[in-house]
Parts: C-alpha cells; structure tokens; sequence
C-alpha cells in the first residue's frame, strides 16, 4: 500500500472547484476525525452531482448502518488490505479505533480470518469479506453461517458494505489520493 508516492490524478477541490457546501462538509469532517478536511470528500466533490448521492448511501451504510460499528470498521478495514488501498486504510484504522478495536485486532486484519484471536463472529465477518473479494458471491455454507448470526437486514447491508468499500477503495486508489493527515501536521 504505497500510493503516496504518486501524485494525486486529481487533486483535492478547493472552494471553487466542490463549492461551499461539500467544502463545508469535509471541514467538518476533518475535525470529528482529527484529520485535515478529507481528500476522499474534496476529490469527490469536484463530481457534486454524484457526490451528494453517493454520500447519502454511504452514509446509511457507515455510520448509520445496522452492523454494530466495530463489526463495520473491522470489514472495512479487511477491504481496505485486500484492496491495497492505503488511503482506506489509514483513515479507517483511526475511526476502527475509536469504534473500540484495540491496536492489536486492527494489525491482525492482515493476516485474515485464520489468525487467532478472533471472535466466531468476527472470523466470520472477515471470511466472508474474503470470499466476497475473492469470488464476488458467497457458498451457501458462509450464507448459513451469516444467517445464523445477523439477521437477513443485516446481512444484505454486510454484502454493500463489502461491495461499497471495494468501489470506494478501487476509485481512491486510481485516483491516487492520498491518505489524511493528522490535523495540526501541516501536510495533506
């Protein structure tokens, strides 16, 4: 995951280029996050018309899903490695940690569903982000296993979820934008 090295195929809007609401919008989301204003947000502004859709269903999936939040953060942060998507990556391994997932559970995301010290449940979750990655479906047997854990709401919102993430991460990632930094840093 080493995009930083590669300038941005299109740069962070300012106010001009993403207007004064999505401007507004990632200012914001800057300082919940602890981060300058969000390049994910900036970048995608410049496609306002897109962006405020997108937004709203993002939205509804992360923060305001069904899922519990560390159950979401540890999904987005499995699509995140398996797309080598740095940006993803960075700026979820803050929000997994404040949903609660101790530094030792967000660096063994990498090493996938077999490692040890996963919960059933959170194995599971990440086996199934696996195989959604890997095979774009799933085996009956890992649909029975989810069913037998998550209601079918929640189930249909884990596979957009996972389906999301990988369209988020692939357009960051040929977009090249770059992670966030920390607020206060002085870089982008």
């Amino acid at each position: 995951m080493s995009a930083r090295t590669t300038p941005a195929r299109v740069r962070p809007g300012g106010l001009r280029e993403v207007g004064p609401f999505v401007t507004a919008f990632a200012w914001l989301a800057g300082r919940v996050s602890g981060t300058v204003p969000p390049a994910v947000f900036l970048t995608l502004g410049r496609n306002r018309r897109l962006f405020w859709g997108w937004l709203f269903f993002a939205g509804r999936l992360m923060p305001g899903g069904r899922l519990p939040r560390r159950d979401t953060e540890l999904v987005i942060l499995r699509v995140a490695v398996l797309t080598g998507s740095e940006y993803e990556h960075t700026q979820h391994t803050r929000l997994a940690r404040r949903a609660g997932l101790d530094a030792a559970a967000v660096d063994r995301v990498s090493d996938g569903p077999d490692a040890p010290g996963w919960t059933p449940r959170q194995a599971l979750l990440l086996d199934a982000t696996d195989e959604l990655h890997h095979t774009r479906d799933l085996s009956d047997p890992t649909w029975a296993a989810l069913r037998a854990e998550l209601d079918e709401r929640v189930c249909i919102e884990l596979l957009m979820l996972v389906g999301h993430y990988e369209m988020l991460s692939t357009t960051l990632t040929a977009l090249r934008v770059q992670p966030d930094a920390a607020r206060g840093t002085g870089r982008r």
